[in-house]
Formats: structure tokens, sequence, C-alpha cells
């Protein structure tokens, strides 16, 4: 995946903005010339193509957008756009969006009710422009999925966000795990035992509804674990732990199907590892929330520089890390948080601090070996 930060220009406030957007572009982003560049340098990946997806800031309020957009879907790119719900973000613009060839658009929602959204948005509104935006896309035919950042001030808001993405309908629901980076660093975080927690409620969640996690990475160990437990016909509370906040959560979601379910866990995605970041400014980093720079695409091919940076080859070598993550059997599936162990410790190889997990701990390693084969 490549994601491009069209722009920092945005009309929201959002409470955990990673890019502390303000309502005019910076006036060194890319141009469009340089914008097409880029676009040319991801299609050089080759085939299969990366998905490229354009964020921001918002990306409606750059003017050229829909023709970067056809210009990417000229060279044959995957087109997935990431919007704010503005008051420019309107049935003609997702209609725009949808001519010029983009397949998926992401929608955040981040709380169950007006109050809980808008407040984390900080305008009010947003709640019914995400729910309009939503059913246009549905619409026109784009896939759609719904974004939702876990704090500690919304994570009750889970059942109820959970229960909208199923009965409005969305390719997936990605939960998104608090990096304390821009806005987001004086924002209450859960802590490891309660991300447990939340991983547990989301595989249950995932029996009903396509479900996948973003800076969560060990979401794919509970994936693994439970999975190892079924077919063994194990209860899971006999090996795990689930503490008061799963079971909160659960009781809060209500009736819900069972089943194996569509848990959305990229085996081999990390930052910098199957995924890549420009900014504005052409700057690469291995993800949006790391603010390590790996070089600039106006001064080096973006291909080059995924492949070669001295820094994006250490994010992809559990081999160089330490700690925990280091020693887990899970590393290679998992990898934990590059951004956030760089962002509470200033160290992009050391441990996420919001993993729980005891390494060697889990106690069916040839059968977690087998699933890793």
């Amino acid at each position: 995946m490549v994601i491009w930060e069209v722009t920092r220009a945005c009309d929201l406030a959002c409470q955990h903005c990673r890019a502390e957007a303000a309502p005019l572009p910076h006036r060194d982003e890319l141009t469009t010339a340089e914008a097409q560049t880029l676009i040319d340098q991801v299609a050089g990946f080759g085939s299969p193509p990366p998905l490229f997806i354009m964020t921001g800031g918002d990306p409606i309020k750059r003017p050229d957008l829909v023709r970067l957009i056809e210009h990417a879907v000229a060279r044959r790119l995957p087109v997935a756009l990431s919007p704010s719900a503005t008051p420019l973000l309107t049935s003609q613009a997702i209609a725009d969006v949808k001519a010029a060839g983009a397949v998926a658009m992401s929608l955040s929602l981040d709380g169950d009710t007006r109050a809980t959204h808008d407040a984390f948005r900080g305008v009010s509104g947003v709640f019914e422009r995400t729910l309009d935006a939503w059913d246009a896309a549905l619409r026109y035919g784009l896939k759609v999925q719904i974004n939702t950042t876990v704090t500690g001030g919304n994570v009750m808001a889970l059942p109820g966000i959970a229960r909208m993405v199923r009965e409005r309908g969305a390719m997936a629901w990605s939960v998104f795990f608090l990096v304390p980076v821009g806005r987001g660093n004086g924002l209450p975080q859960i802590n490891a035992a309660e991300c447990e927690d939340v991983l547990h409620f989301l595989y249950d969640v995932g029996a009903g509804l396509p479900v996948k996690t973003t800076e969560g990475h060990h979401f794919k160990r509970i994936v693994l674990q439970r999975a190892i437990l079924e077919r063994r016909g194990i209860g899971p509370a006999s090996v795990l732990t689930f503490g008061p906040l799963y079971h909160a959560l659960r009781t809060m979601l209500g009736p819900w199907p069972a089943g194996t379910g569509r848990r959305r866990t990229p085996m081999d995605v990390n930052a910098g590892r199957g995924f890549v970041f420009v900014s504005h400014t052409g700057s690469v980093h291995g993800s949006g929330f790391m603010p390590l720079p790996a070089g600039n695409v106006r001064r080096r091919p973006l291909g080059e520089i995924y492949r070669d940076s001295p820094l994006l080859r250490v994010l992809r070598d559990p081999a160089s890390w330490h700690g925990r993550c280091a020693r887990c059997e899970f590393r290679d599936v998992c990898g934990g948080s590059r951004s956030r162990a760089y962002a509470s410790t200033g160290d992009p190889t050391g441990d996420d601090p919001l993993c729980a997990y005891v390494p060697g701990s889990f106690p069916f390693a040839a059968d977690l070996a087998a699933a890793l084969q």
C-alpha cells in the first residue's frame, strides 16, 4: 500500500489529527506535475500494482484531485480516497471521484452518536455528513471502509459503531489504535491489557462483519491464537486473558453472529514492510505516524527509497529489533507498531507498549509453527 497525503489542508479540528491539519494548504506541497511523477513512480513498483490511497488533510480540498485520480487510473493503479466529512464532500463530489475511476472510499466514524463523533472531530454536523457520504458512496458503487480511532474516551462506543457498520454495510471496519503523535499526543489512551480486551472483542465482531486493525498489528496474534484454540476445541478463556473491558464491550454488543467470520489480517504488512507513506511535501516515511524521513520523492524515486533506505530496511527486518518484539514468536506476522514504539520511546526498533503478550507464553508452539508455515 502506498498512502499519499495529498494536502494537509482540512476544515475539521480532529482531536487525534496526526497531521495537525490547518484550513489552508502548505505552500510547499507537491505540484500537479510533481504529483503525476509520484503516481508514475508508484505504478513503477510493477504488477500487481500497489493500492494507492489518497489521504490528507482533506484530499477534496485539492483542486486537481480528479485529474490526479484519472492519471493514477490511467497508470492502472487501484485508487482509494480518504476524505474528511466537511461540506465539500457533496454527493456530486463523490460522483466525480467515482467517475474519475476511484474504487473505494474510507470514512471515519469515531462515535455511535452525534455528540461523541462531533466532539472527536471538533466541528458540529460531521456525524450526519459522514452518514450521508456513506450512503452516497454506496449508491455510486464505491467500496466503503469505515475507520474508527480508539481512545480512552470513546472505547465504549465500539459496540454501537459495530452495529452501525453491520446494518448499513461496508467493505470493512478498520479499527485504529491511537499512536500518540500530533494532536493525538494529548488524548487519553487505553493500556495494554485494555488493548488485549478490545482485540478479543474485535475477533468476536469479525464473525459478523469484515474487521481489521490499523497500528494494532497484534490482532494477527489474536486471530492465530483463537483459531488454534478453536481447532483444538479449547475454550479461549482457559488459555487467554479476558478482562473487564472485554466483558463490558461484549455485553453491550448484544446478540451477534458466531462462526469463523471475515477477519482481515494481512500477514506481512507493517511500517516500511509492504506499506509506505508519502507526505504532502514529498517526504517518505515508514508510516504516517512515524516522523522519521527515509528520503524525498523530489530528490529520489519512491521505489528506490522504499527498497534501499537504511531506515526502511531496519523497519522490515525483525532481526535488527530488540526487546520483547524481537524475541516474540509472532514477530514475523505481527512485529508490533513500529510507529508507536518510536512515539513512546524514540526507538522504532523497540517494543510496542500497547502489547501485553509475554513471548513464549502461548502453550501450543507446534500448532503455531504449522500455522505460520
